[in-house]
């Protein structure tokens, strides 16, 4: 189990970060995603990109996976991060509205899979609500991953619920430490995902606050210092914004973000965290698509997932 300064350092070095690994010049991009028409129940879709804005469905938006694992066996909020060490891609997401484990398939080629396993991360915590929208994190340096979702906790969260981030490493994901708390703002939080720039550990996070309103994305960085995230940014999308995934695309960071109520993308982008720009009108997204992440992958995966129509 990490403490604050573990922790600290193993963001820092991380180099692989599932949906917020950070581009090189001329990486092409893979989009998972599920279709919220069937709630998640049909599985994750893939859609592919060569210039990180326009994204096209492999196999016509045919669901590349089928859930087979989990309380509701959903696939919804998939994220998949590359093991460097061995090529092979993990995915990790939601099985259920509620429940204590998250799904878990691996894959070298992102068509072919293996078989599914659903890990009981919140086994430990009685009266678990829910486990959502998982995101996986590389550590380069100690050769691990650190898998973050969003649980509520007890019965007395109200309809909304009460929302923090929760954590466990594994080195294999068949093996995992001890679940622990990740992150506490001191209010409800879910849809974390994690960008290193430069030497800088961003996670952007959704304020799931209603009342007032909030519902809208944030970020904040982790200081080596204290081995602790800093303050929250002010919002950098407009309410009812959820499931964010971060890339870096010609030098700037492209944060793409469900507009779930108007069931659309958007997207912003920034060169230096601070001024945003709204970019959503140069995005092409497949049609109902959900809650998806984008990772990078090479030409050549590109154009062999390509072949696939």
């Amino acid at each position: 189990m990490l403490d604050r300064r573990d922790l600290c350092v193993a963001l820092a070095a991380t180099a692989v970060a599932g949906p917020a690994l950070a581009a090189r010049g001329g990486r092409c991009f893979a989009f998972t995603y599920f279709a919220n028409a069937d709630n998640g129940g049909a599985g994750m879709r893939l859609a592919i990109s060569d210039d990180g804005f326009t994204y096209r469905p492999v196999r016509g938006g045919v669901p590349m996976l089928v859930p087979q694992v989990g309380e509701n066996r959903l696939m919804r909020d998939p994220c998949v991060a590359l093991d460097p060490r061995t090529g092979l891609y993990h995915m990790v997401w939601t099985t259920s509205w509620t429940g204590g484990t998250i799904g878990h398939a691996s894959s070298r080629d992102l068509v072919t899979w293996s078989a599914q396993q659903a890990v009981p991360v919140m086994a430990v915590f009685p009266g678990t609500r829910n486990t959502w929208a998982p995101d996986i994190l590389y550590d380069s340096a100690r050769r691990r991953f650190t898998i973050v979702w969003a649980s509520t906790l007890g019965d007395s969260a109200g309809k909304e619920g009460d929302h923090r981030l929760y954590a466990t490493d594994t080195t294999d994901f068949h093996r995992f430490s001890p679940t622990r708390l990740f992150y506490d703002p001191g209010f409800s939080v879910i849809d974390a995902t994690f960008l290193n720039r430069g030497g800088r550990t961003i996670m952007f996070v959704k304020d799931e606050r209603k009342e007032p309103l909030r519902k809208v994305i944030q970020w904040c960085e982790l200081s080596p210092a204290t081995g602790r995230f800093g303050p929250l940014s002010p919002p950098v999308t407009p309410a009812w914004a959820e499931g964010p995934t971060a890339i870096e695309v010609d030098g700037e960071t492209v944060v793409f973000f469900d507009r779930y109520i108007d069931k659309k993308y958007g997207a912003i982008a920034s060169r230096d965290l601070v001024t945003w720009r709204d970019v959503s009108d140069r995005i092409v997204i497949p049609a109902g698509a959900n809650h998806g992440t984008i990772i990078p992958i090479d030409r050549a995966r590109h154009a062999a997932l390509a072949a696939l129509g």
